[in-house]
């Protein structure tokens, strides 16, 4: 089957077609034939070597990809009977070497299948779950009561996009920043207010909030610029891995999407908030697999609003 992954760490073109055995499903796994996968910034950095330290003892190739989009085309003993051949669904994929979402094929726990939202296509669909996911994780570690206000940082991007309609819909105020082109952008996801983007958000959030808000969720990866925007002893919740240190008892939690990749119950309730449109999916460009090198260099050059999808069909 084709693959699209690397032998060595480096830039955009170390991304290569790979022919790659074809997977078989196990116990309690399904394979699914993979139609589109999104592009996220995780993928980047497993190609950059980020995560080096995590494979030392993983020969290569490598293959990204977290989020995939396609059909199930085999279900292994004992899968959940949730799930039939030749149903469209999406999938939280976990990459290890060559196992990742970038493929044709790809096997995976059927506890991280989910079906595909009714009346989406492949590409759209592609984009939900690792982003969705990591913004529900975010908002259920902060636990904020409703009616309490919550800010985001990056609110234009998948993450923070994800987080500002999730959080209305759990009844909280958001503030959210943006730049100037992406306000209206950030006030339809339900931002009740919006500040400008950049190094002094804190300060800007504080006009609003002078006790500081009680919870913040680091989309755009901040960290110390960000934590003056939280009142004493409130929370952020960081996506990248940050711990802190913060001043002021403020509590800083790194939170990782792998930690819900069998929780099949809130992977289904994402699936069902964007059929009700409570989620938006984004899709910024579809490539064709071949491109993923290009995918990767539109990615690094910022400035998307959506995600990139590669096509595998």
């Amino acid at each position: 089957m084709k693959a699209i992954g690397l032998s060595t760490y480096g830039g955009p073109d170390v991304l290569r077609e790979l022919d790659l055995p074809t997977p078989e499903a196990g116990p309690g796994e399904v394979r699914v034939r993979v139609h589109a996968a999104a592009v996220n910034p995780t993928d980047a950095m497993l190609r950059t070597g980020v995560y080096a330290a995590r494979t030392t003892d993983v020969p290569p190739p490598y293959v990204p990809g977290m989020d995939a989009a396609g059909v199930i085309d085999q279900l292994g003993p004992g899968a959940d009977g949730r799930l039939s051949v030749g149903q469209r669904v999406v999938a939280l994929v976990v990459p290890t070497g060559p196992h990742g979402a970038y493929a044709e094929q790809i096997v995976v726990p059927a506890e991280s299948v989910v079906p595909a939202p009714a009346g989406t296509g492949h590409a759209e669909a592609s984009t939900l779950l690792m982003n969705a996911a990591t913004a529900r994780l975010a908002l259920d570690t902060l636990a904020l009561p409703k009616g309490a206000t919550l800010a985001v940082t990056g609110a234009a991007g998948a993450v923070g996009g994800y987080t500002v309609e999730l959080a209305t819909a759990d009844g909280l105020t958001v503030v959210a920043d943006a730049a100037p082109h992406d306000r209206d952008l950030v006030r339809g996801f339900g931002a009740g207010h919006v500040v400008d983007r950049g190094a002094e958000v804190a300060a800007r959030i504080r006009e609003l909030a002078p006790d500081g808000v009680p919870g913040l969720v680091d989309g755009s990866d901040q960290r110390e610029e960000a934590v003056p925007a939280v009142a004493d002893g409130g929370a952020l919740v960081a996506l990248r891995g940050w711990q802190g240190p913060a001043e002021r008892g403020v509590t800083v939690t790194p939170v990782f999407v792998a930690s819900v990749r069998g929780d099949t119950g809130l992977l289904d309730g994402l699936r069902r908030q964007a059929e009700e449109g409570v989620l938006s999916l984004r899709v910024a460009k579809v490539l064709p697999a071949s491109n993923a090198a290009e995918a990767h260099r539109l990615l690094e050059a910022g400035g998307l609003r959506g995600r990139l999808v590669l096509d595998f069909s």
